[in-house]
């Protein structure tokens, strides 16, 4: 059936241990990238249970003021977003800014022009 391998025992145990070599290192990739999807998720699910219930968006000057109110959820929300409360988004929006047309904030918040 194999009769491909050596005959001889000194070239198959130099067989066997090669294999064993390469198992042992696909055995170790296998847990490192087991290690790593779990890492994520746990790093998503503290991501998600720390979802702020409201976001300020900010412009790309490191001294921009806020230029969008969102909801903590929003998929429109930029890299560029900071959590806050219900009373600074509130003021926020007050005080000029930009309601998300996709998310409503202002609808949320009970703030009407």
């Amino acid at each position: 059936m194999f009769d491909d391998l050596p005959p001889d025992l000194e070239r198959l145990e130099t067989l066997r241990t090669w294999h064993a070599m390469w198992v042992a290192r696909i055995d170790a990739k296998i847990n490192r990238v087991r290690l790593e999807a779990e890492q994520r998720a746990r790093a998503a699910a503290v991501r998600e249970e720390r979802a702020p219930d409201w976001l300020l968006e900010y412009g790309l000057n490191r001294d921009a003021l806020p230029n969008a109110v969102h909801t903590g959820d929003c998929h429109m929300a930029g890299k560029r977003s900071k959590g806050v409360d219900s009373d600074t988004a509130r003021r926020a929006l007050a005080g000029g800014v930009t309601a998300c047309t996709h998310c409503r904030p202002d609808t949320e918040l009970g703030v009407l022009d």
